[in-house]
């Protein structure tokens, strides 16, 4: 994958520039970016830096397109990180008296449980509203276009997963009605909201997702298992939205970045209220406020939230205490955490050194560590059972899929340890656990989604390389 590297690209930043990166700084971070990059198959990444409140960085490395040189001018499709601006949208029309966040969902549409969740349910993730898109593939439906009303038609009116604020569980559904509610009061389309409250005053330049779908654009990229990294298909249009329906350049991103350490152009209530992280109706923090997640990384408050579009992974760290950010956008999914890899060793560098934070891992059931090794081996030798797999896996695991999880599996051998990673959690309906699949001289990771029950069937079955 050298060769999908291109030569050093200029640095492209702010006009303004404090305490820029050292020339040791700037080294380090390409070596770490271009070995990344070819050691990942990962065809590009953008990035942007921020220190002391200013940008003193944006630079692209790799290829965008098969004939398009990656460059920091170019939007990436940012997905979930659209969601900060979905949630402050709703802050700002309450400050202009056109909704109350603690307002019940049915006063503007009916969804299931309308009458019981508020809108700020829909912005924390503890509406109960089951997500349309818990998987990290595209799934059948996807490639046909929708609306926001289908979404809501197919998907907000299930039964609630649990009633609100019991449980903290990601809800793209929930995203979609709240955008929805933000069209209705604001009486324009969000985007047109957003551009006139918030992208024109930052000089930010985002596009709609569904517009960079072509040549001129970055395309996604991913593999099945350990295969031939390949262009992905994009989705039909209309499924992200409110949810994920910006494209923008890492420069971008880091100009809302500043805004939010300095707390600009947004009154100051707002930056606060959607840095709070929600409490859930046991008194349990979620770590997760309005549109952002609130960490602790290496004993430093974070605000953070990553995005997954088809073909396209990104994260956004905010150091608030530092003044300190970064953004990693690239251009691939299935292939390994690279975005979130470049994202913690660029921190590394650009911050002072801190302890590592360490974490505990909790097995699964046996049951489901047994449905998993079955499937993996299955795959290794290309003898799928079908019935174990539901309509969506199915339909992901298509006869390309199949061989190139054979072709580069069954050549690893038999793995010396198959063992769960982290606990089980739920989402869209699903429990979701991870693996570890380890051989001699290497480790993967596995990605599973399991109907609930003892014999639900396979969901999501992602194979991909270790860190």
């Amino acid at each position: 994958m050298l060769k999908l590297i291109t030569p050093l690209l200029a640095f492209v930043a702010a006009p303004a520039l404090a305490q820029p990166l050292t020339m040791d700084e700037r080294a380090r971070i390409d070596r770490l970016v271009t070995t990344t990059l070819a050691e990942s198959g990962v065809p590009s990444a953008s990035v942007a830096i921020v220190r002391d409140g200013k940008i003193v960085l944006a630079k692209a490395w790799g290829k965008a397109n098969e004939t398009l040189p990656a460059s920091p001018a170019l939007p990436y499709q940012i997905a979930s990180n659209s969601k900060q601006f979905t949630a402050m949208a709703l802050l700002l029309l309450e400050d202009e008296g056109k909704l109350k966040l603690d307002d019940k969902v049915a006063k503007y549409l009916d969804i299931s449980g309308g009458d019981r969740i508020t809108l700020r349910q829909l912005l924390d993730h503890t509406s109960g509203i089951q997500d349309f898109w818990p998987q990290d593939y595209s799934f059948e439906a996807m490639s046909h276009p929708t609306k926001p009303s289908g979404i809501v038609e197919r998907w907000a009116k299930k039964p609630l997963d649990f009633s609100p604020g019991d449980q903290w569980q990601y809800s793209n559904t929930a995203y979609v009605v709240a955008g929805m509610i933000a069209e209705k009061v604001s009486g324009e389309p969000l985007l047109a909201y957003l551009n006139r409250k918030i992208f024109k005053p930052l000089d930010m330049h985002p596009l709609d997702l569904d517009e960079t779908n072509t040549p001129a654009f970055p395309a996604g990229y991913g593999r099945y298992a350990l295969g031939q990294l390949r262009l992905v298909d994009p989705p039909a249009s209309g499924w992200l939205y409110a949810a994920g329906e910006l494209s923008m350049t890492a420069e971008d991103l880091a100009k809302w970045d500043i805004a939010r350490m300095n707390r600009s152009l947004i009154p100051a209530d707002n930056w606060a209220a959607q840095e709070t992280p929600t409490k859930l109706n046991d008194g349990t923090d979620t770590s997760y406020g309005l549109g952002v997640g609130i960490r602790s990384v290496n004993g430093r408050k974070v605000i953070r939230h990553t995005g997954e579009a088809v073909g396209f992974l990104s994260i956004n760290d905010v150091f608030p205490k530092e003044r300190i950010a970064v953004v990693v956008l690239t251009n691939s999914w299935n292939t390994g955490s690279t975005y979130t890899r470049l994202a913690r060793e660029i921190e590394n560098i650009v911050l002072p050194p801190a302890p590592a934070a360490t974490g505990a891992d909790s097995a699964t059931t046996a049951a489901q560590a047994t449905r998993a090794r079955k499937v993996f081996d299955q795959l290794r030798s290309g003898t799928l059972d079908r019935s174990l797999l539901t309509q969506n896996a199915n339909f992901y695991f298509t006869p390309q899929a199949v061989a190139d999880f054979r072709s580069s599996l069954g050549p690893l051998g038999e793995p010396v340890a198959f063992e769960p990673s982290g606990r089980p959690t739920l989402r869209g309906g699903f429990v979701i656990q991870g693996y570890t699949v380890k051989y001699a001289s290497r480790s993967l990771d596995l990605s599973t989604f399991y109907e609930p029950g003892a014999d639900g069937r396979v969901e999501q079955f992602l194979v991909s390389p270790a860190e």
